[in-house]
């Protein structure tokens, strides 16, 4: 089952081109926009490779559930999971997507080295594995407030499983003793998780109370479903203010800070009807008044359309400014 797709980031590949055609930019405003720029796209990439791997076996299955792009926040933590896949016996695989494109080279102390194909040589990173092992405590926490189906009167845990996917052609150089398990080509998940059965029905011949115990968590397809909808419904997507990460002092180029009132979402795009212009959410296809407002009290803003850029007019004051851009196909 699908449950979610990946938000649209267009918008962001959009304002990031905009930026990086302004004018008054400094060097290294422009160097940190272009390299922002390039990882944008190279994560979308490999996050929609992924997405399609996934959905290709997972989609049309009634024993799983498949979620693309979930945010959650809770007490002040955040966890932006790539990828979740929820399965009848409720285990949960946290799936983290890298773009390694080239050489990942993994030492016996777990440390991370990603090739720089420009230096021609590696250099250090993140590790992904501890970043999944943060989100499975945020997704823990979430967890634990939802509510849960019980058996016998005792709530059923989830079991949370880490994955860390990297691009079918990268090559891995692996430790002798560091446990690189988890760090799979993003081309084997399928196989990843039927093995992963596989090993668990082996240890289970030697100890028969675990067959019970997996049996005994087995729900419907109906309990995955609705389970994956409670986590979809604590989504927070993320707005980055690029001004003020690259330090720009000037008005956002391409868009407001506004989100469609019916499903909290920023894919919108400014249509002119009966009563002037207002705003068509792409997703849910909600309709959202404009109301723009002057920076001085008592003034009253217009809207003045210019191309597929809309700016907030104010003639007793005498200001313009830009107020959105339109990055969606507008309706003929």
């Amino acid at each position: 089952m699908l449950i979610k797709t990946a938000d649209d980031k267009n918008t962001d590949l959009v304002l990031l081109e905009k930026l990086l055609a302004y004018p008054n930019l400094t060097d290294i405003q422009k160097k940190n926009i272009e390299q922002e720029l390039r990882f944008l796209k190279a994560g979308l990439k490999t996050e929609a490779d992924v997405q399609y791997l996934i959905d290709f076996d997972f989609k049309d299955s009634k024993n799983y559930a498949a979620i693309h792009d979930l945010r959650l926040e809770v007490n002040g933590r955040v966890a932006q999971i790539d990828h979740l896949l929820i399965n009848r016996t409720l285990d949960i695989f946290v799936l983290e997507t890298k773009s390694f494109h080239a050489g990942l080279k993994i030492n016996d102390k777990g440390e991370f080295l990603r090739w720089n194909d420009y230096k021609k040589t590696f250099e250090g990173m993140a590790s992904p594995i501890e970043q999944n092992q943060r989100h499975l405590k945020v997704l823990q926490e979430v967890l634990e407030h939802l509510d849960l189906p019980k058996r016998l009167g005792f709530r059923l845990t989830p079991k949370l499983i880490p994955v860390v996917l990297v691009s079918p052609n990268a090559r891995i150089d692996r430790p002798a003793k560091f446990d690189t398990s988890s760090v799979i080509k993003a081309d084997s998940i399928k196989r990843y998780i039927m093995e992963f059965y596989d090993d668990s029905a082996t240890s289970a011949l030697k100890n028969p109370l675990s067959t019970l115990s997996a049996v005994s968590r087995i729900v419907a397809s109906d309990t995955v479903d609705d389970l994956a909808k409670k986590l979809v419904a604590l989504h927070k997507p993320i707005r980055i203010d690029y001004n003020a990460k690259f330090d720009i002092r000037e008005p956002m180029l391409t868009k407001s800070s506004q989100l469609c009132r019916h499903c909290n979402s920023s894919h919108l795009t400014v249509l002119h009807g009966k009563y002037g212009y207002y705003f068509k959410c792409q997703d849910c296809q909600g309709n959202i008044a404009i109301k723009p407002q002057c920076d001085q009290e008592n003034c009253v803003a217009r809207i003045r359309k210019e191309g597929s850029q809309f700016f907030r007019e104010c003639t007793a004051c005498k200001s313009s400014k830009l107020y959105f851009t339109n990055t969606a196909t507008v309706p003929a």
